[in-house]
């Protein structure tokens, strides 16, 4: 029988050749080119000119405005109400002294708070009265809560925080806390820039200063005790502790404060309230008056001295004692 291939005239099939990734960028190289330049082909760059460098929207220039809106506020209700408070009251069983001397106050406000511990910002939103739990900002450090975009959302939403830059000035940022203060909001904030890293309080930065004069609105300091034996700095281990949440009395910034002056009064009322809570009122109040409030940055000695002046600080005394109060 004679093959179909060997039929006169027949065509022989054409062989199909294997096409691989080689042979396809071979003829798609040899394919022709659009002729004319932009906008049939990518524009080029002049080799003279530098590239401008891409803004980037994390750090200071994140912007948290959306942690504001209706949907965002209503899930931190849920948040604070149900697990933060909850939470808080588990395991820092706080006790709250001062509210007396914030009665008064209606409008919004700057608190500015000692630091030791991520423990500090959930504790502080969880105690403070209704009229401000839940409309109030937190300044977060932008180098830390708002480099990369899952912290950033995570912080914004969690406790509203705001992106504040703690290494250098950045008029951006600061611009955005004051018109938030200036629209309403209340705002936490460490003067300290950070956690302590060995329990004693650092001197302070005015930026809480400066806002409480650029806005008009009264600075209410706060002492927190306790929350550093609960989770201290480089540690990631909960233990559960009682701890203490004294608010002072307001201070308001008058016409011609200078941030700096108002900074120093705000540091020199929390280390009142650091004293205070150590012995007494009345023993805080004389010492005050005196000038005789005990450093509460600590004994000026060597890092062991200073570690071994920390435990058993936390026991009332009394009287007039001159030992270092907590930070």
């Amino acid at each position: 029988m004679t093959s179909p291939d060997t039929l006169p005239g027949a065509v022989p099939p054409r062989r199909r050749l294997p096409v691989t990734p080689e042979a396809l960028r071979s003829s798609l190289a040899r394919l022709p080119r659009p002729r004319g330049g932009f906008p049939l082909t990518a524009p080029t760059w002049p080799g003279t000119l530098p590239r401008p460098v891409e803004r980037s929207t994390l750090g200071a220039a994140y912007d948290s405005g959306w942690a504001r809106t209706y949907p965002a506020r209503f899930a931190r209700v849920l948040l604070v109400e149900f697990v933060t408070r909850p939470g808080v009251a588990l395991i820092a069983r706080p006790k709250v002294e001062g509210l007396d001397r914030i009665a008064h106050l209606h409008e919004p406000a700057i608190f500015a708070a000692n630091h030791s511990s991520h423990v500090d910002t959930p504790l502080l939103l969880s105690v403070l009265p209704d009229r401000w739990r839940h409309h109030t900002v937190v300044a977060g450090a932008a180098d830390y809560f708002f480099d990369t975009r899952l912290k950033s959302t995570l912080f914004a939403l969690s406790i509203n925080a705001i992106p504040l830059e703690r290494t250098r000035v950045s008029r951006e940022s600061v611009n955005r806390a004051a018109a938030l203060v200036r629209d309403g909001w209340s705002l936490v904030i460490f003067p300290e820039g950070g956690r302590s890293p060995d329990g004693w309080a650092h001197p302070h930065t005015a930026g809480a200063a400066w806002l409480a004069v650029r806005t008009g609105r009264p600075v209410v300091p706060v002492h927190l005790a306790g929350t550093r034996d609960i989770l201290p700095r480089n540690s990631s281990r909960l233990r559960p502790g009682p701890t203490q949440v004294t608010f002072g009395r307001p201070i308001r910034p008058g016409a011609d404060t200078d941030a700096r002056e108002l900074a120093a009064r705000v540091e020199a009322s929390i280390a009142r309230l650091a004293d205070e809570r150590s012995t007494d009122w009345w023993a805080a109040a004389r010492r005050a008056a005196a000038g005789e409030t005990p450093d509460p940055g600590g004994p000026p000695a060597a890092a062991w001295r200073r570690a071994w002046a920390l435990p058993g600080r936390d026991r009332p005394t009394g009287g007039d004692s001159r030992r270092w109060p907590r930070a």
